[in-house]
């Protein structure tokens, strides 16, 4: 497997974590500990039938490294990276989790010619999404502020619109 250094760490960041960075430090936090709850959670049994019933010929789930889960990729002249979202509702925990794994085959798989697109099939939209310096800089930040989080305790809950509708509801709440 290849690994990605952090600063004073041996942490290897999951495309998930990137997503909760965005909505939840908690649930972050709980994840990279393996407490997962998703198993209970309706919302995500939805978002998995969705994801497995729709762009049915592409062929989809690469694992890579054991680290990073796409969903599906297009070749050609530009590797296309797609990820099969519900609701752009967290469209910037979206957008991070594809720049990721972008950033992971940029820099770890030396792919330099890449596209990601996230992909809303239930309002029928695609939103093209560029690796930009800029942006490579931000991920490189965001992994280290992630890693910080999950080496120290666990922060405490945000009471947010999104938590009720969340898998660790009970368990921050109740």
């Amino acid at each position: 497997m290849t690994d990605i250094t952090f600063e004073n760490s041996d942490y290897n960041i999951t495309g998930t974590e990137i997503n909760y960075y965005f909505t939840c430090k908690t649930q972050l936090w709980l994840f990279a500990h393996n407490i997962s709850m998703e198993q209970n959670s309706d919302i995500v049994s939805l978002g998995k039938q969705l994801h497995e019933k729709t762009y049915s010929k592409e062929k989809k789930d690469l694992l890579i490294d054991n680290l990073i889960a796409i969903d599906f990729i297009k070749k050609g002249d530009t590797l296309e990276v797609h990820e099969i979202k519900k609701s752009n509702k967290t469209k910037k925990a979206h957008e991070y989790q594809l720049l990721y794994y972008m950033y992971y085959l940029k820099e770890h798989k030396n792919i330099n010619n890449l596209k990601g697109v996230l992909n809303y099939p239930l309002v029928n939209k695609k939103e093209e999404i560029d690796l930009t310096t800029e942006k490579i800089e931000k991920i490189k930040n965001l992994l280290n502020k992630i890693n910080h989080i999950i080496k120290n305790k666990m922060p405490h809950p945000e009471k947010k619109k999104m938590c009720k509708n969340c898998s660790y509801y009970e368990f921050c709440w109740v």
